[in-house]
């Protein structure tokens, strides 16, 4: 099955996907203009199954669309895409809500037979192997904006939950900030214990101070917990989050 990517802004984006879905409806207006508004967008393949049958392949898949809004966070909508119709063409289905996208992909892979849903329950949902890791972000020069940079500083530090988190020190540095950037940093990970029980993101902020000087800040936003709550950490540097990242996959059992 094919599947259109847009290159475009994530308010076009928000568009594409609501014009294709079937239940485009069920998108809350909240939502919408969260997307809309959004800084940056990223999509990628999350899950597929495909088995062929008399009339010819059938499957389907699920893509993650990830919006950064400008407080730093960042919105996912789920969509699901299945050939499992009358005709056999693409039909689309879009979720804002997890467990609705488990229930409709439920349906569907009842309706391609074969294993059942349950028997999935604790096996890794996801790529072949050379379709896991996904490519190095490209080498960019940074699009610094000024628009309330220390205050996002501020937003980015407060909602850090590691006690290693960085000290008073950069925060007094970085109520100098007049611009800085936002940096979606994909990285290879391996997902288990389920369809997609892991979640790991890196956003780099980047920050100029008044003196001229560059601070960055790491951010690692994952669910690698105990309860699997989404939780947010801030690290000076990329190793100190890529590493921290480790230490939480391996206390659960998890690789990435």
């Amino acid at each position: 099955m094919g599947h259109s990517r847009a290159d475009g802004t994530p308010a076009e984006l928000m568009d594409g996907l609501l014009a294709r879905a079937q239940n485009g409806f069920e998108i809350g207006e909240a939502v919408l203009a969260q997307a809309r508004s959004a800084l940056m967008h990223q999509s990628e393949l999350r899950s597929c199954r495909q088995c062929n049958e008399r009339c010819g392949q059938l499957g389907y898949s699920t893509y993650r669309h990830v919006f950064l809004l400008p407080d730093g966070s960042s919105l996912l909508l789920w969509e699901l895409e299945h050939n499992t119709g009358e005709d056999g063409r693409p039909l689309y289905e879009l979720y804002a809500d997890e467990d609705a996208l488990t229930l409709a992909e439920r349906r569907v892979h009842d309706r391609l037979g074969g294993a059942r849903w349950e028997e999935l329950d604790g096996l890794p949902l996801w790529l072949p192997d050379q379709l896991l890791h996904t490519a190095e972000p490209l080498e960019s020069s940074r699009a610094y904006v000024a628009d309330n940079s220390a205050d996002h500083a501020r937003r980015v530090l407060r909602r850090a939950e590691n006690a290693d988190r960085p000290g008073e020190e950069t925060e007094r540095l970085l109520t100098t900030a007049f611009a800085h950037d936002i940096a979606l940093a994909p990285k290879p990970r391996r997902r288990s214990g389920g369809p997609d029980a892991t979640w790991c993101r890196f956003y780099e902020h980047a920050f100029l101070l008044a003196g001229g000087d560059e601070v960055v800040l790491w951010e690692l936003e994952h669910n690698l917990t105990r309860d699997g709550r989404l939780v947010c950490e801030v690290y000076l540097d990329e190793v100190s989050a890529e590493l921290a990242a480790d230490r939480h996959a391996r206390a659960l059992g998890v690789d990435l």
